[in-house]
């Protein structure tokens, strides 16, 4: 992004960044973060979370400051624990309050996640400006409720059912926006084991790993070389895939991981993506460029069907049921398309040109466009 004369006199501006409990909230923020920083070198940037998320460890590790306040979970029905809300509520806004008065914030951005709805209110007592991104295609009930105040409410998605929404796409990381995939592919097959040169499918559903998933390819692995084509399957930590006696699954063509270390050597990799449609994932094939069959998460709310319905409709990617995700559907869509390179070509294009690279720095735009003048 270029510079902005706007925000040559916003070097003193206090960010406060609230969200986390996933890597899905996490890694937006973390990128909104580091825009901000290079937007506004003079900055203080800081992030709150809770004890219980992923923010404790991916936080800090990217330099960034967290505070903590309590996890209040909203009690979608009835019970003990929807009597002590109010209480509870009230004792986070009150820590959240508390850390956006020592940090002097300007302004607040929220990505949504339990920490989120305490600091919103604890802004809005203090007429801080709220800048809220959603991640989903189905917004979660934080952001529901900032987004009623906020100054700004956008989304990655087009169709985000939030008033006065406006579309940037998903921040992401700076890997991943630069990433080059020709120029990177074959050294990433060999990092990951596998022939530089052979089309790939990649299966993965996600960092926790998906059994259904696995059950469909563990059944088609003895198959792989045979179709002209190589396999890497990503199961998930603790879910690698055995043959009867307890062995390791190994097949020619066919090479498992339960984790990849950086996301981007994946797509780099792969002509093929075969994964869960998670808002982040959705939104880094598109902006890479890269084929997918997405087998949304059949638990939830069914965000992720949405998530991929605008990417589906362009053109760059399939769906498919988990339960419809069988070794038939695999041979039948799967097999043949990863062969298929003008159909793939097709799809890439689609993908890319519906991908958006810069909603980070957007993001930071946006934020240092709304914090008040010191």
């Amino acid at each position: 992004m270029t510079s902005d004369p706007l925000n040559n006199d916003r070097g003193a501006v206090h960010v406060v960044l609230a969200g986390g409990g996933t890597a899905g909230h996490v890694s937006p923020l973390l990128a909104i973060a580091q825009a901000i920083r290079e937007a506004a070198p003079a900055a203080s940037v800081c992030a709150v979370g809770t004890a219980s998320g992923m923010e404790t460890r991916l936080v800090p590790a990217a330099g960034v400051p967290l505070e903590l306040i309590d996890r209040v979970p909203l009690p979608r029905r009835p019970s003990a624990d929807l009597m002590r809300l109010p209480g509870r509520l009230n004792r986070a806004v009150q820590q959240a309050g508390r850390i956006l008065d020592s940090q002097r914030a300007d302004v607040v951005v929220g990505v949504g996640g339990y920490v989120c709805t305490p600091v919103y209110l604890a802004a809005a007592r203090r007429r801080i400006p709220v800048i809220i991104h959603e991640a989903n295609a189905r917004p979660g009930l934080a952001n529901r409720v900032g987004a009623r105040f906020a100054s700004v409410v956008a989304t990655a998605f087009p169709a985000t059912p939030l008033k006065g929404a406006v579309a940037v796409g998903m921040p992401m990381r700076q890997e991943i926006v630069d990433l080059d995939r020709a120029t990177l592919r074959s050294r990433a097959r060999e990092e990951l084991g596998l022939h530089p040169e052979l089309p790939t499918v990649v299966v993965t559903g996600g960092s926790s790993g998906a059994q259904s998933m696995n059950r469909t390819v563990a059944n088609i692995a003895r198959e792989v070389a045979d179709g002209g084509y190589q396999l890497l399957h990503v199961t998930g930590r603790s879910k690698e895939v055995r043959t009867h006696d307890g062995q390791l699954l190994r097949a020619p063509g066919y090479v498992q991981t339960q984790y990849v270390d950086g996301m981007e050597k994946v797509y780099a990799a792969a002509d093929l993506l075969v994964a869960r449609a998670g808002a982040a994932t959705v939104c880094e094939v598109a902006a890479v460029g890269l084929p997918a069959i997405f087998v949304p998460l059949p638990i939830g709310n069914g965000e992720q069907a949405f998530n991929a319905r605008s990417l589906v409709a362009a053109g760059g990617a399939e769906l498919v049921k988990d339960s419809e995700f069988t070794p038939h559907y695999y041979r039948e869509t799967v097999a043949a398309l990863v062969t298929d390179a003008p159909r793939l070509s097709t799809m890439a294009r689609a993908a890319a040109a519906h991908g958006i690279r810069d909603a980070a720095q957007t993001m930071a735009q946006l934020v240092l466009e709304h914090a008040p003048r010191r």
